[in-house]
């Protein structure tokens, strides 16, 4: 593991993360106005000048940068440039970052410093699966007016968020219809006990017509206007995938349905669970270095 860390910037998940690494290493974290951070081993530095050390590890926020500028910190109320950024990394260094563009990978390695996407990581992915699957269940026992348990539940892609999700739902007692594309897929949904239907086909379908939810995972269009038709009134909708999203929210809101584009479940709903993911995605790819 690295012996000196520097958080820059995120949101409530890097107080977390913070902690859990400040437990064997230092930890630095600068893009914070106030110190967020419940251990007193963590040294929250104003600004970059403050920072007392050059970082064997510097990790950035998940996403980095929304202008591949400046770094992305909400909890700052001024701005931190990536490119100094660059300046606080040792030469034989370590950058960690989520969702980390060409530009800002370019910027570092172009200074001999490697870069790595923990957001790519599946052990990562899987984790963040199962946290946004719990957010959307949260989501659906607080707009439904009626239980879970025996409401037909109808979702869409059969990926590690929709694997997550049935676990979770059997678990309540919905009855679960997964829609998919391959054949593989429709095949794991019914090891997993479901139900299954045509994802192109779902038109007019029993499975669409008579859902009381539905949750969306795939990360395109799937549920246009001429399939919101085709919902009951009272559906509730739950889109649970990254943009461009998978739903016409347009349309639903002309149709007045219940529709919900969750984005972000994980940091939101479960900040500081996401957090300890993150850092022991972090403390994976480290010990896969040798560091």
């Amino acid at each position: 593991m690295s012996e000196r860390y520097i958080i820059a910037g995120g949101d409530m998940r890097f107080s977390a993360l913070a902690e859990v690494l400040a437990e064997n290493a230092k930890v630095c974290t600068v893009g914070f106005d106030k110190n967020i951070f419940g251990s007193d081993r963590i040294i929250a530095a104003e600004s970059l000048v403050s920072v007392p050390y050059r970082a064997d590890c510097l990790v950035l926020p998940l996403p980095v940068s929304s202008d591949g500028i400046t770094l992305n910190a909400p909890f700052y109320s001024g701005t931190v440039s990536l490119s100094e950024l660059t300046s606080c990394v040792k030469k034989d260094g370590i950058v960690l970052g989520g969702r980390i563009s060409p530009g800002v990978r370019e910027m570092f390695s172009s200074k001999d410093i490697e870069v790595v996407d923990y957001f790519e990581r599946e052990e990562l992915a899987v984790l963040n699966a199962l946290a946004t699957a719990e957010g959307a269940l949260q989501i659906a026992l607080e707009e439904q007016p009626v239980i879970i348990s025996g409401s037909n539940v109808l979702i869409l892609g059969m990926g590690r968020i929709a694997k997550s999700l049935i676990r979770i739902l059997q678990g309540f007692g919905a009855h679960i219809t997964a829609a998919a594309r391959k054949y593989s897929d429709m095949a794991w949904a019914e090891v997993f006990g479901c139900e299954t239907a045509d994802i192109s086909a779902l038109e007019n379908s029993e499975a669409l017509c008579n859902a009381d939810i539905i949750f969306n995972t795939v990360p395109h269009l799937i549920l246009s206007g001429e399939l919101l038709k085709c919902c009951n009134k009272n559906c509730l909708i739950i889109d649970l995938a990254s943009k461009p999203g998978g739903m016409d929210m347009e349309a639903a809101g002309r149709l007045g349905l219940r529709a919900i584009w969750a984005l972000s479940l994980p940091g939101k709903t479960a900040p500081v669970s996401s957090g300890r993911m993150i850092a022991r995605t972090i403390e994976n790819i480290l010990h896969e270095r040798n560091r």
